[in-house]
C-alpha cells in the first residue's frame, strides 16, 4: 500500500546530507524523532502520537482558518502537517493541488498519506515533503496562509526563529502565518508553568517550552515579521494563537 501512495503523491525528501549544520532533527527533545512502523500507522497509532484529540483540533483549526479569511483557491503551507490532523480537512476544503505539508517525521507523512487514502483524498494532490530545517522553498510556490498547530510549543527560540525566516521568505504580499505558542506571564519566566485547561505544565528551557509574548514579538522583529495575539482561538489545552505578516518597515 505504502509503495503505490508513494507514487502517487508529489512528495519532496530531503537528503540527510544536504546542510552541514545540526539538523532539527538530531536536536529534537522529545520522542517526535522517534519513526512509527508500519503496524503501528495501520493500527493508526500515530493519531495519539501527534498529541491526540484528533477530531476536536482538526475541526478547530480548520473552523478558525476559515473563519480569518482562508478560501478554496487560497494557498496554504501546514508546518508540521504531522499525520494530517488538520490536513484532512484542508485538503477537502482547498482547490487540488493548494495544500503544502511540511513535517521533520518521515514515518508521519508515510501516515499521513494513508489517512489521505482512506478519506478518498488522494485526487486533491496535496504536496508533502519531509524536512528538517524548515525549507518551505523547496515548494517552489508563494503562499497565502501558513499554520503551525503545536509546533513552536516544542521548539527552542532559534528554531523557532529558523522557522519565521523561511516563512517570510515564502508569504505573498497580505499573506499570514498564524501559530500556536504556550504564554508565560513574562519574558525569561524560569519557573514551571500549568495550564489549564488541559493541566499542561511547560518550561522556559526544555520541552515542552513556553514564551512571552514579548518574546515571539522579539522573534519576528529579527525575521522582519510583525505579530500579533490573537482572542477567538480557544485551544482544549491553553495554547495561544500568534498571526505574523510580512513587515512594511
Amino acid at each position: 500500500m505504502f509503495s503505490r501512495l508513494l507514487r502517487t503523491f508529489r512528495s519532496v525528501v530531503r537528503p540527510a546530507n544536504a546542510h552541514p549544520s545540526l539538523s532539527l532533527k538530531e536536536q529534537t527533545v522529545n520522542s517526535y524523532g522517534r519513526q512509527l512502523t508500519a503496524s503501528e500507522i495501520a493500527a493508526k497509532e500515530h493519531r495519539a502520537f501527534v498529541g491526540g484529540l484528533w477530531e476536536e483540533v482538526g475541526q478547530i483549526q480548520f473552523e478558525f482558518m476559515k473563519v480569518h479569511g482562508l478560501l478554496p483557491e487560497h494557498k496554504l503551507i501546514d508546518v508540521g502537517c504531522g499525520a494530517m490532523r488538520g490536513g484532512i480537512h484542508f485538503v477537502n476544503y482547498l482547490d487540488k493541488g493548494n495544500y503544502f505539508g511540511l513535517d521533520i517525521n518521515a514515518s508521519l507523512i508515510d501516515a499521513a498519506k494513508v489517512e489521505l487514502d482512506s478519506y478518498n483524498l488522494i485526487h486533491k494532490s496535496p504536496n508533502l515533503l519531509v524536512n528538517d530545517t524548515f525549507e518551505f522553498s523547496l515548494f517552489n510556490t508563494k503562499f497565502d496562509f501558513a499554520i503551525a498547530v503545536s509546533v513552536f510549543t516544542h521548539l527552542f527560540m532559534n528554531n523557532i526563529l529558523r522557522c519565521l525566516v523561511e516563512i517570510n521568505r515564502v508569504l505573498s504580499p497580505g499573506g499570514r502565518f498564524y501559530a500556536t505558542f504556550f504564554q508565560s506571564p513574562h519574558s525569561a519566566y524560569l519557573d514551571p508553568l500549568r495550564h489549564t485547561p488541559g493541566t499542561i505544565t511547560t518550561y522556559y528551557d526544555r520541552d515542552p517550552f513556553h514564551y512571552s509574548f514579548a518574546e515571539m514579538q522579539n522573534m519576528a522583529t529579527i525575521a522582519n515579521l510583525k505579530v500579533q495575539l490573537i482572542d477567538d482561538w480557544l485551544h482544549p489545552r491553553d495554547q495561544k494563537m500568534l498571526c505574523f505578516t510580512m513587515s512594511t518597515d
